[in-house]
């Protein structure tokens, strides 16, 4: 059997448990921005050379398809409880984020993305992550109900991502390119 279903060729998409409304509609805006994450966050794992990086990237992963699915829920329809995200998955987050800081401590300035082809692509992963925020906190204020710890994790999972980018340079072997140069120079790897 093929895998599409023509469905969705007037523009419109279905909601789990039901309906169907435009593709440009808030809610499929949140769930694919979501979903775009998830596979910035899967070129950020395959081009890792930690092995710690890709197992955090993974579960970070894992949790943002079921925030696809939680957004996907069709508007007065219960959301299964394994969909749901909890407060405990925030401490997930914030957990692995003071292990990170506490193996590769966070710069005093920014940093340019680009320092190794894993760190680039976490450092994509991470701004995808925080227009996938936006896009679920632009859901909520159109009368979505949104979970507040699902905003709470997309806000850690972007923090724990830049984390994980500066991990992943040092993993790496090269060091973080400052913003500014300095009269000196940035060395570039």
């Amino acid at each position: 059997m093929p895998h599409y279903t023509r469905s969705g060729d007037d523009g419109s998409t279905t909601l789990w448990g039901g309906g169907r409304i435009p593709k440009d509609h808030p809610q499929p805006e949140a769930y694919g921005a979501i979903d775009e994450a998830s596979s910035a966050l899967g070129l950020g794992r395959a081009l890792a050379t930690d092995v710690r990086t890709r197992e955090i990237a993974i579960e970070i992963q894992r949790r943002l398809y079921l925030i696809m699915a939680e957004l996907a829920v069709a508007p007065g329809k219960p959301i299964p409880d394994d969909f749901t995200t909890h407060g405990e998955d925030v401490d997930q987050l914030e957990a692995w984020a003071s292990e990170l800081e506490r193996l590769a401590p966070p710069p005093n300035e920014f940093v340019l993305p680009g320092g190794s082809p894993g760190s680039a692509a976490l450092d994509l992963a991470r701004t995808t992550i925080r227009r996938a925020e936006r896009e679920t906190v632009r859901l909520r204020g159109h009368g979505h109900p949104v979970n507040d710890d699902t905003i709470r994790y997309l806000n850690r999972a972007s923090s724990v991502l830049f984390d994980l980018a500066r991990y992943e340079e040092q993993q790496a072997g090269v060091d973080a390119i400052r913003s500014r140069s300095t009269a000196t120079g940035d060395a570039v790897p």
